[in-house]
């Protein structure tokens, strides 16, 4: 039993940076109805950006809490997502909104690789190991509870609150709303379109480079490959959840998180991908439009 449980611990920390990475993908699918293919290399930027400000930090204000470590690192990693996110929504995105569905699509791929090898380029092609951060473990009836599990798990439900309350309870979560179910009928009301979707990329960035600054945190290396395995994992999770649905978003998050660290416990661990994506494709069979999604209604 501590062992089961054990995994479901595992399962939930690696569940929250899925969900993190996921809401991205959804609120943007949500609003535009485009797959942001470049989004998991956001996710991989927002880690070496983090690598990089902890390692001007340990050189320079090396006497510092962790807390305050983990802080700085986050917010810069947050603005300079949130800056390549805004720049490619803009320069890449923008121009092809009213083109055929597959112009962005195919676009979106184009800026995953230009970024990949970017990163490639500028950092080298080897992990980027840093020390631990947080390496407190504490015992709990037999199973055993990192800090940094505590970590992210608060700051996961902390943000999911946060942007819970932006969607739900402000003027821009009701901007975003409306251009969702009808962008030309925004536009009309007084809704600045453009303005709200390129916001809608700053959050979704913002919420990869926490994913990624945690990321970093709990496996203690990174490299520029990162962004495609997670990526892909968290736009599996979107689907799963229901794409367009945040809540969906975190829930499929999670249930990848605990069917990858069930399997690896129980069966073999070469094959806890083959796991995931089997069971998107028996809930996709039965439930089309994911778990938490909406079925699509076309109006004529």
């Amino acid at each position: 039993m501590e062992y089961f449980v054990q995994q479901l611990v595992n399962g939930l920390t690696l569940g929250s940076i899925y969900g993190l990475i996921a809401i991205g993908y959804t609120m943007v699918y949500g609003i535009i109805g485009m797959i942001n293919f470049a989004h998991g290399d956001i996710f991989m930027i927002g880690s070496f950006v983090a690598l990089i400000v902890f390692l001007v930090l340990t050189a320079v204000f090396y006497s510092l809490p962790v807390v305050l470590f983990l802080l700085i690192m986050m917010i810069v990693a947050m603005l300079t997502t949130s800056l390549y996110n805004w720049t490619i929504e803009k320069v890449a995105y923008r121009p092809l909104r009213g083109s055929f569905r597959l112009a962005p699509l195919i676009t979106a791929i184009g800026m995953s690789i230009v970024l990949s090898n970017f990163v490639q380029v500028t950092q080298g092609p080897r992990n980027k190991p840093i020390p631990p951060m947080i390496s407190k473990v504490y015992d709990i009836f037999g199973i055993s509870i990192s800090q940094k599990q505590i970590v992210i798990v608060l700051v996961t439900i902390g943000l999911l609150a946060i942007f819970w309350y932006l969607v739900n309870r402000t003027a821009l979560g009701r901007a975003q709303r409306a251009c969702e179910q009808d962008r030309k009928m925004a536009a009309l009301l007084g809704i600045d379109v453009d303005r709200t979707i390129s916001i809608t990329f700053i959050m979704g960035a913002s919420l990869a480079a926490v994913a990624g600054t945690l990321y970093l945190m709990y496996y203690g290396v990174v490299v520029f490959s990162d962004g495609f395995v997670p990526g892909v994992k968290a736009f599996t999770a979107a689907v799963l959840g229901g794409i367009g649905s945040i809540p969906g978003a975190v829930l499929g998050g999670l249930m990848i998180g605990f069917i990858e660290s069930m399997w690896s416990a129980y069966f073999s661990i070469d094959y806890k991908d083959v796991a995931a994506f089997s069971i998107l494709a028996i809930v996709l069979i039965f439930l089309p439009s994911g778990i938490l999604g909406r079925p699509e209604v076309e109006k004529v």
